[in-house]
């Protein structure tokens, strides 16, 4: 829950400083000059950068709020001014919208041209062309009665219709959220409250600061998660190889650098098998990120992780490191069942059934030396003690 929470307190914190400028008068004059520049700034460069990396969704999420931004500009005015044409076109675009942006949160992300990106184009040109045709002297009496009577105030020009709309996306979205925890479905969410709140104003100059604004949070996000996979290991949570690298660039003075590598590994997957491998590995990243000390931990590739302990003498780091070897060597390794379930039943299987398998890692340190060792030497020189701990039998801390 605290990683949800995370990943949606950005787009949360967004949206609150808008929607502060937008009930600000002074800071509402200033942001009227680049109102026009703004939408299509976010919106138009946030679908060239989608589609430079192939990001389907994040490309028709923002030509969905592109789209909208325009039709209301150019149809459907805050005034009024838009008549009967700009009633039907902003009732159909508050009831097409929500739809839009809850449909796209199922979107699988294969590309813009495979089957489910070009079904996503035809439902925008779909959009476009039934908002055409209610605009039709045919259809336009009935399509005025799409739109309530836009009074100015929050959520006042939206129907009952379109907020039930917005709240069932808002709701999948949300689940997305919690699902799949990461930051491009923590930005969908906000993306959405955005939208909605984009149409309540009932247009003008606020509609078009938070439909871009839903279009920030959305490339933001992305970035984000373009950050993660950069510098973080997907299969353990901890921080990556490069982020090491970055960490110990940035290191003065006195610190410790151990390297972690499990035994057997290597047998241990070929008797077991690549998943429980990976199983094992995560309970290792997991017990090395609770390492005390202000050691922090990073997956280095395969079966080997470093621990970078800033400040700390070789001394001092060793009784954190024999601390951590010694619980992974109590923590015996439980094998999951071919048919366990994904979540831990209320009454679990006894301990007895389920085989349990005796886990250890061998551990190298070593630390910078007052004349500012660099930190290629210092790594070398703990890889070189790690080789020295397995020589000696494993299971231990060499320095």
């Amino acid at each position: 829950m605290n990683t949800v929470l995370l990943r949606l307190l950005p787009g949360a914190l967004l949206l609150v400083a808008v929607t502060v400028a937008l009930h600000s008068s002074r800071l509402r004059d200033a942001a009227g000059s680049l109102v026009p520049a703004y939408p299509l700034v976010v919106l138009v460069g946030g679908i060239l950068l989608g589609w430079r990396f192939d990001r389907s969704r994040l490309v028709f999420t923002l030509a969905a709020l592109f789209l909208t931004d325009r039709a209301l500009l150019a149809w459907a005015p805050a005034d009024g001014s838009g008549g009967d044409v700009g009633r039907a076109v902003f009732g159909a675009l508050a009831i097409l919208l929500p739809l839009n942006l809850g449909a796209l949160a199922w979107l699988p992300e294969r590309g813009l041209l495979a089957r489910p990106g070009r079904l996503a184009l035809a439902v925008l040109a779909g959009d476009i062309i039934l908002v055409v045709l209610l605009c039709q002297p045919l259809f336009l009496p009935l399509a005025v009665h799409l739109d309530t009577a836009r009074r100015g105030s929050t959520l006042g020009a939206l129907s009952p219709v379109s907020l039930v709309l917005f709240a069932l996306a808002f709701v999948i979205l949300a689940r997305q959220a919690v699902l799949q925890v990461t930051a491009t479905e923590g930005g969908a969410v906000w993306s959405v409250v955005a939208a909605c709140l984009a149409l309540g104003t009932g247009g003008g100059l606020d509609s078009s600061v938070y439909l871009a604004t839903a279009g920030l949070i959305l490339v933001l996000s992305l970035i984000e998660t373009w950050h993660r996979m950069a510098y973080d290991d997907e299969l353990t949570g901890l921080p990556a190889r490069r982020a090491l690298n970055e960490a110990l660039v940035r290191l003065r003075g006195v610190y410790t650098v151990a390297m972690v590598d499990v035994d057997h590994f290597k047998r241990f997957n070929d008797e077991h098998g690549h998943d429980v491998g990976d199983q094992l590995l995560r309970m290792v990243g997991a017990r090395l990120g609770e390492l005390g000390g202000g050691g922090r931990a990073f997956r280095y590739g395969g079966e080997e992780f470093a621990v970078l302990f800033p400040g700390k003498t070789l001394d001092e780091a060793r009784t954190h490191l024999e601390a951590v070897r010694r619980t992974i060597e109590g923590a015996a390794f439980t094998l999951r069942g071919p048919h366990r379930p994904r979540t831990r039943p209320e009454s679990p299987a006894p301990a007895g059934s389920r085989r349990r398998i005796a886990v250890t890692v061998s551990i190298g340190a070593a630390a910078a030396d007052t004349h500012g060792s660099s930190a290629d030497v210092v790594v070398r020189a703990a890889d070189e003690a790690l080789y020295r701990a397995k020589q000696a039998g494993r299971n231990r801390v060499c320095t």
